[in-house]
């Protein structure tokens, strides 16, 4: 039994389990152990072996409060927050208002259940009594933008468990790219590594993941995708991992994936951030949908965070030959900003579009915008290509007002 718990303690479950197997079959009648088996079949993810194990001991311990308590947890990743909250709940009705540690258990884990509601009015008291009270309450933290708190909590805390060191990587990644200090994002890297590269993490999902951040980081991003797929079927509807996805497959110019992943972001908060929004223009251009991306721009106020969109909008429509759309923006850059720059683009685009009706590439009613374009910019060169459009529209038959 000791030995066990040394292993549980040391977050080698597997080794754990052996030896709770083992004395199962000398001790039949040694029930309990059960529920230790549950517990490190829980930790490595496996909730329904967790769960079998578990109902082996409740079927004479029924209102064991460890047991309900791990049930609940159980039906928490196996199925859904209503379903371990209804037994979450049983509990509150079974345990005695003695027994102060399942009353505290019961509040923690209800915050978690609840996705988070209730965190600053429980966790707080509950971090020196339960251990992920303070893991949850970085999360919370976190989920809110708040950063300074969140370090301030795992600035006090000594990693030992996988989950530890993973929650004190984000948050040095996320304070490293938030203040720009690289030695933050070393320590997020070494912690990642560190974890995804362990004997007991190297083949389960959050390792995986935990190398594909490390990775991630460095930017080297076929490596990145070597783990990020082997596990994206498991965060399928994750809006943090489709994101960072997104732009693993974009850095390797996977772009119809890459924008695949970028739609199944849902988070308001990602999808009205300008890197997500410039990174999904540019999946669009790839991809040869540029009127998606100009529909972006349609949709931002004005702001220097248009003002970029618009470049990136402008140079890659122009560098992959899909001139209507970059004329339209070094059009509306040109309004901006009288830089000669901004015309040369514009004119340069225009004249593609040009070449492209004549080739039957673009619709000749394209050559209508590139007219009007042309004509709003006081300029002889400009003037002298609308005379050439029009000699060459009079000819074709192509009509322009």
């Amino acid at each position: 039994m000791t030995l066990a718990s040394i292993h549980a303690m040391r977050s080698h479950y597997q080794e754990a389990i052996n030896v709770y197997k083992r004395l199962l079959l000398e001790n039949s009648n040694f029930s309990a152990l059960n529920v230790y088996l549950a517990l490190c079949y829980y930790k490595l993810d496996f909730y329904d072996v967790s769960q079998d194990a578990l109902s082996l001991y409740m079927q004479a311990h029924g209102d064991s409060a460890t047991a309900i308590n791990l049930r609940a947890c159980n039906y928490f990743r196996l199925y859904n927050s209503r379903n371990a909250e209804a037994e979450l709940l049983s509990l509150m009705d079974r345990a005695s208002t003695s027994f102060d540690y399942a009353q505290d258990l019961i509040k923690h884990n209800l915050v978690v259940f609840r996705d988070g509601e209730g965190a600053m009015q429980h966790l707080p008291g509950l971090i020196d009594v339960i251990p992920e009270a303070r893991l949850n309450l970085v999360i919370h933290f976190m989920r809110n933008n708040d950063l300074t708190e969140a370090y301030k909590l795992v600035q006090e805390l000594i990693p030992g468990s996988p989950q530890e060191y993973i929650l004190k990587a984000v948050v040095e990644a996320a304070l490293g790219q938030e203040t720009n200090m690289d030695e933050h994002i070393r320590i997020a890297q070494e912690y990642f590594q560190l974890v995804g590269g362990s004997a007991s993490e190297r083949d389960t999902i959050p390792g995986r993941q935990c190398m594909g951040s490390f990775f991630f980081l460095q930017k080297q991003f076929a490596d990145v995708l070597i783990y990020f797929n082997s596990i994206k079927t498991y965060f399928y509807g994750d809006d943090t991992f489709n994101y960072n996805f997104g732009q693993a497959l974009a850095a390797n110019s996977q772009w119809r994936e890459a924008e695949e992943a970028f739609l199944l972001v849902q988070s308001e908060k990602f999808r009205t951030d300008i890197v997500y929004i410039r990174w999904l223009a540019k999946t669009y251009i790839m991809n040869k949908k540029p009127r998606l991306a100009w529909e972006l721009f349609l949709r931002m106020e004005t702001s220097g965070e248009a003002y970029s969109l618009l470049q990136l909008i402008g140079n890659e429509c122009y560098r992959t030959g899909q001139f209507f759309y970059a004329a339209k923006a070094f059009d509306v850059l040109e309004r901006f900003d009288p830089n000669p720059a901004f015309f040369d683009g514009k004119r340069g685009a225009c004249v593609g579009v040009f070449q492209q009706v004549i080739a039957k590439q673009e619709p000749t009613e394209s050559l209508q915008e590139v007219v009007n374009l042309l004509s709003g910019t006081d300029n002889p060169q400009a003037e002298a290509i609308v005379v050439i459009i029009r000699r060459w529209a009079r000819e074709n038959r192509v009509h322009l007002a």
